[in-house]
């Protein structure tokens, strides 16, 4: 066997440019080590999809993953010194953080969100824009006060006046639905006053808070999905109730998704809907009208499965990047801050 001409080889490679004399070069590996960076997935479980696959996309762009359970961490504070620890290890070096709150822990993990922003890393999506967007009624008012249409809604406790709350929104059918529900849950029609007082009063006795809404007859049981990334729609399909008679079209409950090209109408109203509430990463639900799309609900952890299955393209992929982009702002951000003062 020919003895292995290492040197010739690396005489022949390119020459790196000079840099001033001022600047020495950095060695390539430790510039390499420098650019990988640690991407926080908050999580409770890494085996779901979505996690998964935001977990191949950090490392097919050679930077490392790094999935949290939310609630084994822990919130250390102190006069200055806001840390994090997770099981029992310090967290330290992270570059970008990307919550997967579920609704369950939303409390809980509001905190741990805001724990991590007041480290200095930067996140995502900020707690006070997951807050918003899980509180139906308030991401509403956000939507209405823009200019932007939704379906007409009411809130209200007094169960003497239900008949002029269904008047309100436009008459029977109605949809109700609780304030904090997700994935199609705590979302009823009502045909009748006789079943909206029914309806009203048992969530009212368990101390729910819920909201009376305009039933889209139009929609037909379906409704938009655009997958916003930034100031971009990355994805976008059409939900189709699975059943007939069911007028709830989540993927989670059995809808099927079809892809679509929003019209430039139905981009624009995903992409401010997501600015206003504040969140880098949202789902916003459209539903078609007659007169163009009515915005209905925001999701600050939108799950994709069902919208890679559809499209074929890389939402993970999109998210990943603007995550590392969004990081690369924030530090670019503090070091011209620091030249300033």
């Amino acid at each position: 066997m020919p003895p292995r001409k290492a040197k010739p080889k690396k005489a022949r490679a390119p020459a790196q440019p000079a840099a001033p004399a001022s600047e020495p070069v950095p060695p390539a590996r430790a510039s390499r080590r420098r650019a990988k960076k640690t991407v926080v997935i908050l999580s409770r479980k890494r085996s779901l999809y979505s996690t998964r696959r935001l977990v191949e996309a950090i490392k097919k762009r050679g930077h490392r993953p790094l999935v949290l359970d939310t609630l084994r961490c822990s919130m250390i504070l102190a006069k200055g010194q806001p840390r994090m620890m997770y099981r029992g290890v310090e967290i330290r070096g992270v570059d970008v953080v990307i919550p997967r709150i579920g609704a369950s822990i939303t409390a809980y993990g509001l905190a741990v969100v805001t724990h991590f922003d007041m480290m200095g890393v930067p996140v995502v999506n900020a707690a006070q824009s997951i807050a918003r967007s899980r509180d139906k009624l308030r991401c509403l008012q956000y939507l209405s006060r823009a200019g932007l249409d939704i379906p007409r809604t009411v809130m209200a406790h007094d169960r003497s006046n239900v008949r002029k709350l269904v008047e309100e929104v436009g008459g029977l059918p109605l949809i109700i639905k609780l304030i904090r529900g997700t994935q199609g849950v705590g979302v009823m029609i009502a045909h009748t006053l006789s079943e909206v007082q029914t309806i009203v009063d048992t969530f009212w006795d368990l101390g729910q808070e819920i909201v009376l809404q305009e039933f889209v007859a139009e929609s037909k049981g379906k409704d938009v999905r655009a997958l916003v990334v930034g100031e971009r729609v990355v994805g976008a399909m059409r939900r189709q109730a699975k059943k007939e008679g069911e007028f709830r079209s989540n993927i989670h409950r059995g809808g099927e998704g079809q892809p679509i090209q929003l019209p430039p109408a139905y981009i624009e109203a995903a992409v401010t809907a997501a600015r206003i509430i504040g969140l880098g990463i949202a789902g916003v639900d459209m539903l078609e009208g007659n007169e163009g799309p009515r915005l209905m609900e925001i999701n600050s952890s939108p799950g994709f499965e069902g919208l890679e299955a559809a499209t074929r393209q890389d939402i993970a992929g999109e998210m990943i990047d603007y995550a590392l982009a969004f990081a690369e702002s924030r530090q670019a951000a503090e070091r011209s801050q620091r030249r300033v003062s």
